[in-house]
């Protein structure tokens, strides 16, 4: 190969990304069903790398504030993970109906969905931040937290659930803007998140000149105000900027039809991810029987697994964009030829990340966690919950795919046969009948996951994801 191919192709190849991460929104209805995948997989991919970036930030500063604030963050946001839900089952309605209508050519009617979708959250999200605001302190209590964690705690839960309306937002407005094919405007509005999250997390909890050390305190605050960065930039960008979707007054009316027909989504995409997430606050519980420092170990561990499984979630978000445009398109085997695709490259991507925890997971460990009591339990679980990376990645892909039909109702009951018939009374079992300890939670997470993925790859080949009507 001459010198003048070789830059010529990474000349195209810069060229490519810079079309990814800034735009123009593209017609994913033609073309290369690969380019496709890649112009929407570059931005979701680093915008759900930034979504972690959030996770590991707070684990690195709060860490330095001992166990005891370490088992706050992991059992607050256990049940946090529950407002993610909500957000996430209202996004996915947004993202498959908007993506819908820009497949039907009718932008118009896209953006009224879209801010039906917001007045939907906001909602939902006031209901959410009032219980927070009095129950701060019986959460904490409920997930097994000690008298101490909840006496320092209960600041930073309350912070949290009160802010709960920028955590709904940030997550709903970015499944508009992915459902318009936008993903690099989701993407930005993390970046800026992040930024502003990392910059005022060492502020607020140390103090510098002066600004007081807020410690917890200052950890809740300037997470809830990053993610208000992130909603005020897609606000501008939704209202003011010059993207397919053009937001007016009249779109702000409700409209009950289209109300119901996203709540109809969203309530079965609420109840797949509440399914999830609540198991996973069982397995958290679980693991508070066995101590503060087991706790905090398993918590850096997920937190690294977070780290790596976001960015697969970010690529098997292309297959819901893909999916929603071209159904509506009246394109249904482009539609699964995407998906398999996008299958194919996630699976690759987590078999690298596999490789990556074999070889240095417990150097990784050793950066994001200072405490050696909670080392040894840290390294143990990402070892054992990465040996299904690859499963998860597929997994993510097929779940994603029925989203973007908008068929919520198939992966609901995928996750409640996995999560609630398997995962729990496995980690309850090895656990604590078998005795494993909290190693038994551990194995029970890959299980798990490698059998719903097993099970949505089946139901995802029958193909009646394709006759759904949004």
């Amino acid at each position: 190969m001459t010198s003048y191919s070789i830059n010529k192709r990474i000349s195209n190849g810069i060229a490519f990304i810079k079309q990814a991460l800034y735009g123009p929104p593209q017609d994913f209805t033609q073309g290369s069903i690969r380019r496709a995948v890649f112009l929407l997989a570059i931005p979701m991919i680093l915008e759900m790398m930034m979504e972690s970036v959030f996770a590991l930030v707070d684990i690195y500063f709060v860490g330095r504030l001992g166990n005891g604030a370490v088992a706050t963050v992991a059992l607050t946001e256990s049940v946090v993970t529950s407002v993610y839900s909500i957000a996430i089952g209202l996004s996915m309605a947004a993202t498959a109906t908007v993506a819908r209508r820009i497949g039907e050519k009718d932008p118009d009617a896209a953006a009224k969905s879209g801010v039906q979708a917001i007045l939907i959250s906001m909602a939902f999200s006031l209901i959410i931040s009032i219980a927070g605001l009095f129950f701060a302190g019986d959460i904490l209590r409920l997930m097994g937290a000690d008298p101490n964690v909840v006496h320092e705690g209960t600041i930073y839960t309350r912070i949290l659930f009160g802010g709960s309306t920028v955590i709904m937002l940030l997550f709903l407005i970015n499944g508009i803007f992915r459902g318009a094919g936008d993903a690099a405007m989701a993407m930005k509005s993390l970046w800026l998140a992040n930024l502003g999250n990392i910059i005022l997390c060492p502020l607020l909890i140390n103090g510098l000149g002066p600004i007081p050390a807020l410690g917890l305190k200052g950890a809740a605050i300037a997470t809830t105000v990053g993610r208000g960065m992130g909603v005020v930039y897609q606000c501008y960008h939704l209202f003011k900027g010059k993207g397919i979707l053009h937001i007016l007054k009249r779109h702000f009316l409700p409209d009950m039809q289209l109300i119901k027909s996203l709540l109809t989504i969203a309530w079965t995409g609420t109840l797949q991810f509440l399914i999830g997430s609540a198991s996973w606050i069982v397995l958290a519980r679980i693991v508070a029987k066995f101590g503060t420092d087991v706790v905090a170990g398993y918590q850096v561990a997920i937190r690294i697994v977070m780290f790596f499984l976001l960015p697969a979630w970010g690529l098997s978000n292309a297959a819901a964009t893909l999916v929603g445009q071209n159904l509506g398109a009246q394109q249904p085997q482009r539609a699964e030829k995407s998906v398999w695709q996008t299958a194919k490259y996630n699976a690759l991507f987590m078999l690298a990340v596999t490789a990556l925890f074999f070889l240095c997971g417990t150097y990784i460990v050793r950066f994001i966690n200072k405490d050696i009591n909670a080392e040894a339990i840290a390294i143990k679980a990402l070892a054992i919950v990465s040996i299904g990376y690859v499963f998860y990645g597929v997994g993510m892909v097929m779940i994603s795919a029925f989203n973007g039909a908008g068929d919520t109702k198939t992966p609901t009951y995928i996750n409640l046969f996995g999560f609630w018939m398997l995962q729990v009374p496995v980690a309850y079992i090895l656990s604590i009948v078998v005795n494993l300890g909290p190693e038994g939670v551990f194995i029970a997470i890959p299980v798990a996951e490698s059998a719903i993925t097993i099970i949505a790859t089946i139901l995802f080949t029958r193909g009646k994801w394709k006759t759904v009507k949004v």
